[in-house]
């Protein structure tokens, strides 16, 4: 399948890595996956929701037919009640960076990108009785306890963000911008491979985000959370996947499925905002591409 069609890519050199950043919805798998099928390489996932096992539907994880198009990599691989970060993310990807494969790399969590261009600071992992503590915490009381400095360099609307940089300091008594400072250099700097950003305006992308979750629907987005129904628990990362927390309010009686829908795409439309304005403060020397149809 042709690479063409996209305004703005460079030439993708076959032996440099990519990256495939973007939006959800905008396309990134679509190109990663015509990439690998004309030049060769593995296409490595760098989502953080589609990281486990119990969605593929929901998350618009490759499906098993694109899987055998070209080699996949950390997709679906960890279970729902794992822990897992942008810094496990990180030691499992490093070895695919030596790999025989050229890895093209995509996804929307901007975090794991900035990990991998930029290094991650090497935080000691939270203890269990710690995170229980800010489970039952508010996103306010969280916020009420990080320092100015660690508070503005996050997303203060993001939870799992803000709750992160709170464990750090209750378990280490320092702050995440402490640790930050003493980030090692990273795994694969921005000047070694061929970054491509998803330059997605809202009004091409909204109703792509609302065709995308009815396809999803009809693809069994439904069955796949009734299935996951009696495991589920909010303060789990893998419960938050956008269109979960909907779908489960309509599984429990709460909701008609229409209003699940409208809920979710909703959520998605706000997702995307979120992973513009990371896009836009963190990768201002990537190229910018926009598919032409």
């Amino acid at each position: 399948m042709s690479i063409a069609g996209y305004a703005g890519l460079p030439d993708l050199p076959a032996d440099r890595p990519v990256l495939i950043a973007g939006p959800t919805a905008s396309g990134k798998s679509e190109l990663a996956l015509r990439i690998a099928e004309a030049q060769g390489g593995v296409v490595v996932n760098a989502d953080a929701s589609q990281v486990y096992d119990c969605w593929r539907v929901v998350t618009a994880r490759p499906s098993p037919a694109d899987e055998a198009r070209a080699p996949h990599a950390l997709y679906g691989h960890v279970a729902w009640d794992a822990p897992y970060s942008a810094g496990h993310w990180l030691r499992e990807v490093r070895p695919l960076l030596q790999g025989a494969d050229r890895p093209i790399i995509t996804g929307g969590t901007g975090l794991y990108f900035t990990a991998l261009t930029q290094g991650m600071a090497e935080i000691p992992q939270t203890p269990a009785a710690i995170r229980a503590e800010a489970d039952a915490l508010s996103l306010p009381a969280l916020l009420a306890d990080l320092d100015a400095a660690t508070a503005a360099g996050i997303d203060t609307a993001n939870r799992a963000r803000v709750q992160r940089a709170w464990e750090v300091q209750a378990a280490t008594g320092r702050s995440l911008r402490d640790w930050q400072a003493d980030t090692p250099p990273p795994p694969l700097p921005l000047d070694r491979v061929t970054p491509l950003l998803f330059d997605a305006p809202k009004d091409w992308l909204t109703p792509r985000i609302a065709r995308r979750f009815d396809a999803m629907l009809v693809a069994g987005a439904l069955d796949e959370v009734a299935a996951m129904l009696p495991h589920h628990d909010p303060a789990r990362p893998a419960f938050r996947a956008i269109g979960v927390p909907e779908l489960v309010a309509h599984l429990n009686g709460e909701i008609p499925l229409a209003v699940a829908r409208d809920r979710a795409t909703v959520s998605t439309r706000q997702f995307a905002k979120r992973q513009r304005t990371w896009f836009r403060s963190k990768m201002r020397h990537w190229h910018r591409i926009h598919p032409l149809d």
